[in-house]
């Protein structure tokens, strides 16, 4: 396990390293208006928000003249019905992005270790309560499915945070619920609390595999995070919940929590999005589908290693000699189509490329791009 230098590691190497939501960025560069942009790279449900969002936020729009719950009980008992779990359990903030920083700032982990490559707020936040991280690495030889046996290895007694994301980004792999259950064992007989991203879990086939959501009931030292952004394609709508069973932890983690973090049409777009069952169900339906269609296409080109995705979205390693990420970034950019160059993910190179799974026209775009590139 390596210790990664972050001058090193999270520089931006070259102008077209973009995330998701770079898109004014990229109509500067390229002269491509962000609206003719189909965005492969923000992995956001490409059905957008529902129809039942939008009439209900316009019935409702008078809702902003007064204050949401400071509870915010309702908001909370509809989540605990989406996810099958007591609402006593779940909080709520302002996207997953406040929720970590306020864990972070109860917990303040020392010594941290992170399952990488992943995303990169994690080790921010732990740097910004003085603390530190190293990155336990998923080997390519195993697409990236996580060594336990390996891990245990690394949590040694200095460790008091392991942060996980399952699944994981970039690389769409993940740890199944009873794999888990050993990885918790471990860190409780260790004194390290476990924090877990399941931002993606919704978009996964035979999701009650891998949900940890059922754990938080036995382990104290275990918190979920979950949002609106990716399966609901609400990112602006900055709405992020987490799952606990640790009641004394969620009591002081609300002590210092500011009031009205989420105003009151995110809580009626909460409601109403988490009991539209139409489209959860369109929107299993579609990445279920279109994750196996691509990836069949995929599989057969000889100039690719497909890495097999559990996510809404695919890693690809590139084995053509002369072909790099940026290159195919470039390609795809100027046909209107963004993927992500994963060059500056810990643990990989300039050979690595991501991208979601769209409508099924919009994803034979990007695999034509892609595969004229290929072959």
């Amino acid at each position: 396990m390596k210790k990664i230098n972050r001058k090193r590691d999270f520089m931006i190497k070259h102008n077209n390293h973009f995330h998701g939501s770079d898109l004014e960025k990229i109509e500067q560069i390229y002269h491509i208006k962000k609206e003719d942009i189909i965005s492969f790279s923000a992995n956001i449900n490409p059905l957008g928000v529902s129809e039942e969002l939008r009439k209900t936020l316009a019935e409702k729009i008078d809702a902003i003249t007064t204050y949401p719950d400071r509870e915010y009980t309702s908001l909370r008992k509809s989540i605990g019905n989406y996810v099958n779990t007591d609402y006593n359990h779940i909080i709520v903030g302002n996207g997953s992005t406040e929720l970590i920083s306020l864990f972070m700032e109860m917990i303040q982990p020392k010594n941290a270790v992170i399952i990488g490559p992943t995303y990169s707020e994690y080790e921010r936040e732990i740097s910004l309560g003085g603390g530190s991280s190293i990155y336990y690495p998923l080997r390519e030889e195993d697409n990236f499915k996580l060594d336990i046996t390996s891990l245990e290895k690394e949590l040694k007694a200095e460790v008091d945070l392991l942060v996980i994301c399952n699944p994981n980004n970039p690389t769409s792999s993940a740890i199944k619920t009873t794999d888990m259950r050993r990885i918790l064992d471990l860190c409780k007989e260790r004194d390290i609390f476990v924090m877990v991203d399941a931002t993606y879990v919704e978009f996964a086939d035979y999701m009650e595999t891998i949900t940890g959501i059922p754990l938080t009931k036995y382990y104290s030292n275990l918190l979920i995070l979950r949002g609106v952004s990716k399966f609901f394609a609400a990112p602006g709508l900055r709405l992020g919940y987490a799952i606990c069973g640790n009641i004394d932890l969620l009591k002081e983690v609300n002590k210092k929590k500011n009031p009205w973090t989420i105003n009151s049409l995110a809580v009626i777009a909460g409601e109403t999005m988490f009991s539209d069952e139409e489209y959860i169900a369109q929107t299993k339906s579609l990445i279920s589908s279109e994750r196996k269609r691509v990836c069949n296409i995929l599989y057969e080109c000889k100039n690719i290693k497909v890495f097999p995705p559990a996510a809404n979205f695919v890693l690809v390693k590139i084995l053509k000699k002369d072909i790099t990420a940026e290159d195919l970034f470039e390609n795809a950019i100027k046909k209107g189509l963004m993927i992500r160059d994963c060059s500056t993910f810990p643990f990989l190179d300039q050979k690595y490329i991501r991208f979601c799974f769209m409508s099924p026209k919009q994803n034979d775009a990007l695999l034509k791009v892609l595969l004229e590139s290929l072959n």
